[in-house]
């Protein structure tokens, strides 16, 4: 298992953009998605295994938001408990996209090998992203539809 996590406010990842260079479209990601990607790098590389994790994956993501300024002190203590949680965007699989890219050839060959997921939105006073990795592990899912 590597368990470890980014500080500091999280940042979902951008739609991709554009630009044509002698003809050619070229597509890029914003600054800030990228700026982010390779902070989450870093830090993971810190706790990166000797060899790149194989086979199936399961991957475990808590994206703590900075409460909101408008909050009251009331609204800020039920979102620092977990009773008030963030409903605004961006997504929650925005924020694992970028997460998932910076831990290609850092902690996994690639992310496809991730087969199972895990992603939750919580607000608190020190912004961060918890980030774990596990083999898969066949359990019972009691998931009716």
């Amino acid at each position: 298992m590597i368990q470890f996590t980014v500080y500091g406010e999280p940042v979902a990842q951008g739609r991709p953009r554009a630009t044509t260079i002698n003809g050619q479209v070229r597509m890029y990601d914003p600054a800030k998605s990228r700026d982010f990607k390779k902070y989450v790098q870093v830090v993971a590389s810190q706790h990166k295994p000797k060899t790149l994790l194989e086979g199936p994956l399961q991957l475990f993501v808590r994206v703590y938001k900075p409460s909101l300024k408008s909050f009251s002190k009331k609204k800020k203590a039920a979102a620092e408990c977990g009773d008030l949680r963030p409903t605004t965007k961006p997504d929650v699989d925005n924020y694992v996209k970028g997460i998932k890219d910076a831990l290609n050839k850092v902690i996994w060959q690639d992310d496809s090998q991730v087969v199972e997921l895990h992603v939750s939105k919580w607000y608190s006073e020190n912004p961060r992203v918890e980030v774990m990795v596990k083999p898969f592990e066949m359990q019972q899912l009691n998931l009716s539809i």
